[in-house]
């Protein structure tokens, strides 16, 4: 019987199939969602690509809000609903879950170049099965992680961009480019996603907004403004992490996730002096190694993971 997954982003949907409990890579497909006027539409030609195999169950990992069996993404008119997915593919059985909440699932088969050390921790510290994956990408999310008796995990759903940003880092904003500027940065997600970057950088510069990757090519280049940037951005997500260690305490690990992410995983000479720039309960974020998942296939994993 075949499992059919999905991982379903503002910009990307990555849809394969799994079979015997292993993902088959020659059935992993990348759509555009500028391409395609609802998600759909992309199971339909995806399914007539795979030559209309029969699928016993289906997971798909949403970028945005799940709830009563049906989501919406955050960052572009898609919506999905379990009971229609079953319809279009035939399936007996069909999972919704949040995109950050299939990285966490993931976390326990993370391995080799699927993942990095960004900041170890020391091996003698408290152990408590708690992980948390945090996602920097054209949206952003948390997923809490905790091992439960006996080896399974539980992977917690949660809407955290939408948060109101701290009053630290909304602090060190109003410092850095002015209250003006500063008052477009009033949740999380709009910091800390790409599109925060991007308005980041316009703010440090005084120019129009480009895209989060024009500034990451730019930066890679070399480009002075472009680096101070990236250089205020990691400060500013080391801040954020060290909160989201102590409202979570994930002593097994912080795992960074998405291309923004990935694009600070070299800057931790600016990330760690804010993740560790407070002592009190500071034994909590000195205790907590930083990860980087890498593997474009982990929330793939997770989704077969969650219908496990």
């Amino acid at each position: 019987m075949a499992m059919l997954l999905g991982d379903v982003g503002g910009t990307n949907a990555r849809l394969a199939i799994a079979r015997n409990g292993a993902i088959d890579a020659a059935t992993v497909t990348r759509f555009k969602g500028d391409d395609y006027a609802s998600f759909d539409d992309v199971v339909r030609q995806y399914m007539a690509e795979q030559h209309q195999p029969h699928v016993s169950s289906m997971c798909i990992a949403v970028a945005g809000p799940v709830s009563g069996g049906r989501a919406s993404l955050t960052n572009r008119d898609w919506s999905f609903d379990e009971t229609n997915l079953a319809r279009l593919t035939d399936a007996d059985h069909v999972r919704l879950i949040n995109d950050l909440t299939a990285l966490g699932y993931a976390t326990p088969v993370l391995s080799g170049d699927g993942v990095s050390v960004l900041r170890p921790a020391p091996e003698d510290r408290a152990r408590n099965g708690q992980s948390l994956v945090v996602g920097l990408g054209t949206g952003f999310n948390v997923c809490a992680v905790r091992v439960l008796p006996g080896g399974a995990i539980t992977a917690l759903e949660a809407e955290e961009g939408h948060t109101h940003l701290p009053a630290n880092i909304m602090a060190r904003l109003i410092d850095r480019v002015g209250a003006n500027a500063a008052a477009g940065f009033f949740s999380t997600e709009e910091t800390f996603a790409g599109r925060g970057l991007s308005r980041l950088h316009a703010a440090m510069t005084g120019t129009e907004p480009m895209r989060s990757e024009k500034i990451a090519a730019a930066m890679e280049a070399g480009d002075a403004d472009a680096i101070a940037t990236y250089d205020f951005f990691t400060e500013l997500v080391g801040l954020l992490c060290r909160e989201l260690s102590l409202r979570f305490m994930p002593l097994e690990g912080l795992f960074l996730a998405g291309s923004v992410g990935r694009s600070i995983a070299d800057r931790m000479e600016r990330f760690e002096p804010a993740f560790l720039s407070q002592s009190h309960m500071g034994h909590i974020p000195g205790n907590t190694p930083v990860l980087l998942i890498r593997d474009d296939m982990a929330a793939l994993h997770g989704c077969l993971a969650a219908l496990g």
